[in-house]
């Protein structure tokens, strides 16, 4: 039986770079591939096919921000983004650039797999999303939509993330038309279901 995921690894802090190594095989991972800049991680990206690739903020070559819109450019994968640095504006970066789930330094152990499996669990929705949208950029922004749609659901129906995913797709299938436009949708009846009384606070544009 093979490791539970084939992962790459990219920050040039070496006790942080144990410390990671040392939490994927405690959570039955396998590291496949290991740099210290941003500049390498495309290309271990595209050498190893990993499960996951985990990324720094802060590299010797730039922002671990760029180096994630560049693999998920070139090779697009689940990222996750390992940080210290955790305001609004790093985050919103992040996001934008594909980035699927963050890890807090000092790394938790116990928080690796699981935000792992979040971020896989993200890029194949995000797969299903960029199906119906070749643009890169779109299919990011396309996601953003269907998270938004999906914490709707969440909240109305006391679904599971994934849960709630399975709903917008199938209505997508059942009514043959993309899951942007189910999310579009959905998010505006919840917008003119909340505005009337005040009752319900729609999502921030």
């Amino acid at each position: 039986m093979g490791p539970r995921w084939r992962l790459v690894l990219v920050d040039d802090h070496a006790p942080t770079r144990a410390a990671v190594a040392e939490a994927v095989a405690a959570a039955g991972g396998a590291l496949v591939g290991l740099g210290t800049s941003g500049g390498e991680a495309v290309t271990l990206v595209e050498r190893h096919r990993p499960d996951v690739v985990i990324l720094a903020v802060g590299l010797p070559d730039g922002d671990g921000v760029d180096a994630a819109r560049e693999v998920m450019a070139r090779a697009p994968c689940p990222i996750v983004l390992l940080t210290s640095r955790t305001e609004p504006a790093v985050i919103r970066r992040a996001r934008a650039a594909g980035v699927m789930a963050f890890l807090v330094k000092p790394l938790r152990p116990a928080e690796l797999g699981p935000a792992i499996e979040l971020a896989v669990a993200r890029f194949r929705e995000f797969e299903a999303v960029a199906r119906e949208n070749e643009d890169l950029k779109k299919a990011i922004e396309s996601r953003k939509l269907v998270e938004r749609a999906k914490g709707v659901l969440m909240e109305r129906h006391g679904l599971s993330e994934a849960e709630a995913f399975r709903r917008i797709q199938k209505t997508a299938m059942d009514s043959r038309r993309p899951m942007i436009e189910v999310a579009r949708a959905l998010l505006l009846v919840e917008r003119l279901e909340g505005a009337p009384s005040g009752r319900r606070q729609s999502s921030p544009p």
